[in-house]
This record gives C-alpha cells, sequence and structure tokens, in this order.
C-alpha cells in the first residue's frame, strides 16, 4: 500500500514551525474542575457476533492504492465525517479523466485483508472543479465545489470506511465513519478526524503550515471542505487507526464506532459504554468532547490513549457552508485575537496553557513531554497483567518503538492517583534527557486508564504483523509482537467493564 513521503515529512517539520513545545512542557495554572459523569444507563449489551459476522465475510485484500497517478487525476471529500447506517451523504469529487466509480471499503481484519468491498457505485462523469479558495482573514482552504453524487448508505455495516475514487489515471481514497447509535456495552473506537483536518496541507494551508512553509502563515480554522493531502487522501487514518481497527476487530469484541465532533455534539453518546479508545494521534480535542470522556471515565468506561501527544490543543467547531460542526477552529498562540474568543467562548489554544488551563494529565495520567524523538521502548514493571504473555523481562527493550513525540508523568503536574509504571524508556531530546512513559491508572468509578506514551503504538501493531503488515522506522517483528499481545490484554479487560478493581494498581509511584 501506499505510504507516501509527506506523512513523513509532516512530523518532520521543525519544532518552531509547529508550534509544539519542544523537548519540555510550560507551565500552565491549576486545572479546571472536573466535570461530573452521568448515570450509566442500563442496555442490553451487543452480541460479540456481530464483528465476528462481519469479519468472517471474504475480505477484499486489493482495497489499497499502489499507483495514485498525477495529483490532480481524482480527489474528493464528502460533506460529512459521520453518517448513522442507513442515512446518506454528498460526494464531490474533482477529476480530469472523463470518469470515475466510487468503490466504499469497511476497514477490518476480514482474515488479513484488512478491507471489504461493501459497495459500487457505476461509472459516474468525471468533472474538473474550481480551486481551492481562502479566507484571507483565517487562511481556511475550501474546495468550492458542486455536489458529484449522493451516496445511501442503507446496508452499510457501522465501521470506519475508506471510499476509493478510481478514476482512468489515478486514484484517491475519502475516508467516512458509519458511526454508532449507542455505544452501550461495547468498545468504542473514535476516528480523531480534528488531527487529521489539523494537519492537512490540501490547497496550501495547515493548522502549521502556509504556503512558504511557515508557521507565522498557517491557517488559523481548517475546513472539511476539501480532500485530504496525506496518504492518498486517507489524512492519518493508514497509519495511525487502520492497525487498532484490524486488532480490534480480530479479536472479535463488541465494537462502535464514532468521531471526535460527535462525542462534542452528544453529551450521551458514551453511556454505557465499556472503554473508549484514542488511536495513535489524537491531538486535537474539544472541550465537550473532554468532558464528556470525562464523564464516562466518571460512570466506570474504561479509557485507553494508544499515542502519545493526545488532547493536547483545545478546538472548537464551527458551521461551513455544508453543515455544521465543519470548521476546525484552533487560533493557538494567537487566541486572544480569535472573534470567538472575544465572545467568551473558550481560548482555543493548549489545555495546559492560557486561561481556563487544564493539563491533559488530569484526564490521561501523562504529559506530552516533547518531540522529535526516536528511541527503544525499555520495560521496566515486567509482572504488570498488560504484560501477561509477552515473556518481557525488566529491562527488555524495542528499538525505534518510542517515537516521534511522547509523554511521561510528571508528577508537577496533576496527576492522578494511584498511577504505576509499565515502562519507562530513556530518551534524548534536543540534547534534553528526559523518559517516556507507559502508565495505567485507576479512577473511584472502578475505571482504569492507560497511555501508552509513545506514538508509534498504533503503528508497531503492523510490525511484520499478520496481515502483511510493514516495519516502519526500524521496528521489527519483536515491536510487532509485544505491542499485539499487550493491546490485546488490555482491549479484553477493558471490555469486561470496569477494570479496576480486577486490576488494581500495585506499584503505585
Amino acid at each position: 500500500m501506499s505510504y507516501p513521503t509527506g506523512r513523513r515529512r509532516f512530523l518532520g517539520l521543525a519544532a518552531a514551525t509547529l508550534g509544539l513545545t519542544a523537548c519540555g512542557a510550560t507551565a500552565a495554572s491549576a486545572p479546571a474542575p472536573e466535570p461530573t459523569g452521568p448515570d450509566p444507563a442500563p442496555a442490553p449489551s451487543p452480541s460479540p457476533s456481530a464483528v465476528q459476522d462481519e469479519n468472517s465475510r471474504p475480505g477484499d485484500a486489493d482495497w489499497a492504492i499502489t499507483d495514485p497517478g498525477p495529483p490532480e487525476a481524482v480527489q474528493g471529500y464528502a460533506d460529512r465525517v459521520g453518517v448513522l447506517p442507513g442515512e446518506s451523504f454528498g460526494l464531490y469529487v474533482s477529476t480530469t479523466d472523463p470518469g470515475f466509480t466510487v468503490s466504499a471499503y469497511r476497514m477490518g481484519w476480514y482474515g488479513g485483508a484488512r478491507a471489504r468491498l461493501v459497495w459500487r457505485s457505476g461509472r459516474l462523469p468525471g468533472t474538473r472543479q474550481p480551486a481551492a479558495v481562502t479566507d484571507p482573514r483565517t487562511r481556511t482552504v475550501r474546495a468550492p465545489w458542486e455536489r458529484t453524487t449522493t451516496v445511501d448508505t442503507t446496508g452499510w455495516p457501522e465501521g470506519s470506511y475508506l471510499l476509493r475514487l478510481d478514476a482512468d489515471t489515478g486514484r484517491r481514497f475519502v475516508p467516512l465513519t458509519v458511526r454508532s447509535r449507542s455505544t452501550a456495552g461495547r468498545t468504542v473506537i473514535v476516528n480523531a478526524v480534528a488531527t487529521w483536518q489539523a494537519y492537512n496541507e490540501w490547497g496550501g494551508h495547515s493548522l502549521y503550515n502556509g504556503p512558504t512553509g511557515g508557521y507565522r502563515t498557517r491557517a488559523l480554522e481548517v475546513s472539511f471542505d476539501r480532500p485530504y493531502h496525506y496518504d492518498d487522501g486517507a489524512g492519518l487514518f493508514l497509519v495511525y487507526e487502520a492497525p487498532l481497527i484490524a486488532l480490534a476487530e480480530r479479536i472479535g469484541l463488541p465494537l462502535a464506532y464514532t468521531t471526535g465532533p460527535d462525542l462534542a455534539r452528544d453529551p450521551a453518546l458514551l453511556r454505557g459504554a465499556t472503554a473508549v479508545l484514542s488511536p495513535g494521534h489524537d491531538e486535537y480535542w474539544s472541550d465537550e468532547q473532554r468532558r464528556h470522556v470525562t464523564a464516562a471515565r466518571e460512570a466506570g468506561t474504561n479509557l485507553a490513549f494508544l499515542g502519545a501527544n493526545c488532547c493536547y490543543r483545545r478546538v472548537r467547531y464551527e458551521p461551513s457552508p455544508l453543515g455544521e460542526d465543519r470548521t476546525v477552529v484552533c487560533w493557538k498562540s494567537d487566541y486572544r485575537d480569535d472573534p470567538g474568543f472575544r465572545a467568551g467562548r473558550p481560548a482555543t489554544c493548549d489545555f495546559r496553557a492560557g486561561p481556563g488551563a487544564d493539563p491533559e494529565s488530569t484526564l490521561l495520567g501523562v504529559m506530552y513531554d516533547g518531540y522529535p524523538v526516536d528511541a527503544p521502548y525499555v520495560v521496566s514493571n515486567p509482572g504488570h497483567w498488560l504484560l501477561a504473555g509477552t515473556g518481557a523481562k525488566e529491562g527488555d527493550s524495542f528499538p525505534h518503538l518510542v517515537g516521534v513525540e511522547y509523554d511521561r508523568v510528571l508528577p508537577e503536574w496533576p496527576t492522578p492517583g494511584p498511577i504505576e509504571l509499565v515502562s519507562h524508556s530513556p530518551v534524548v531530546c534536543e540534547g534534553r534527557g528526559s523518559y517516556a512513559d507507559s502508565a495505567y491508572w485507576t479512577a473511584p468509578s472502578g475505571a482504569a486508564v492507560f497511555a501508552s506514551g509513545t506514538m508509534r503504538w498504533v503503528e508497531a501493531l503492523d510490525a511484520n504483523g499478520p496481515g502483511g503488515g510493514r516495519a516502519d522506522h526500524g521496528m521489527d517483528h519483536r515491536a510487532g509482537t509485544f505491542t499485539r499481545q499487550v493491546t490485546e490484554n488490555l482491549l479484553r479487560a477493558f471490555a469486561a467493564g470496569p477494570a479496576g478493581p480486577a486490576h488494581p494498581v500495585r506499584s503505585p509511584l
């Protein structure tokens, strides 16, 4: 499958360009109090056979794009990031070819094929649509295109989808979530679409860069009304989310699917959920999403953060010409100039900084500590239940598993307890020595929280893994075998309900 250099480049930018706290945390005021959790709503648990039955169907291993063709051969976007099964969405496509088809692939396990063809269109007429437009005030890029077709999802199972556009001279993806109406009794996979959009440079502007590659000319707001630039239109899905979905579906546990904006919109969506999974790069959250996830934890829902730099940027959602919540607003250090902030809305800056500071450690237990690093992952607690079946011993290391961003427990910041380390990996970040930590803690509700502390955790699930997985950043089969076993232990325990009573913290810091 195609993993272009653009994905490597977007995390290879200088720290000043990214606007991140490179290799160190900054001070902030005390966090705001956490909200009270909702009363759990009893509901019948869905049968595990739903996921098992879906993945027992024949897969389609030819779903991947190996030759995308010229950049403007074909590209597109949907006017919804997520739909309920049976709802319709608009598809906006531009192509230099006379026609194209659309194939909807549901991403999962499928015996290692990793996708199943659920629907395919007939041949549709192709049109080259207008160039991008940029708002001079916010540098927001939109593709002001006419709707090409309307797609009805009747009969599509819940899940994460890639729509493949096949023109005569090129191919591109359009991601879509067919989301779950209820999450009760299920483990929830959250597609981190706000973070995909934050890094999207289609049309010349992301929340990090302008056409000159400079942070000063970055967009202050970004729109879902445009294609994704990275990974042939798939955004960050293939690297940071697809391997986790494949593993979760292979296990056959009851799963639900949603997106960050959907979590923000519906305070009851997580009611009764057994666990919430944050994927490999889930940096951009709204206040509402954080509040609802925190409330779920306080009601007994387990949380797993399988990346690093999670819940770091505070955003808000605003409408676009195509609908609500289609614009991601994040003015970062310029938040004082944001009209929304001036009108009394929360500052769209880092959660740990500015007015209303609430460091991410109050939710995760760990803090983002730096970028960039490339270091071995070092086991420090081999007797931990999460490591059962790995054979890992104290001091065992897995090269390159820590990177490119990392988190650690920092006691000087608000840290929930009791909390314990699973790994404590030495890193050197731009000359400064530090550590990357995998941490586990339990809440008074009985919910358990795990944070991997490295952005490469989900990528490592595919390191020489089953189903034709690939090694990346030098990670080998040992990293893949280790992370798959730990993640499977985690998913099975978290799917059984509040994990704290069965798996208490035994060696707190």
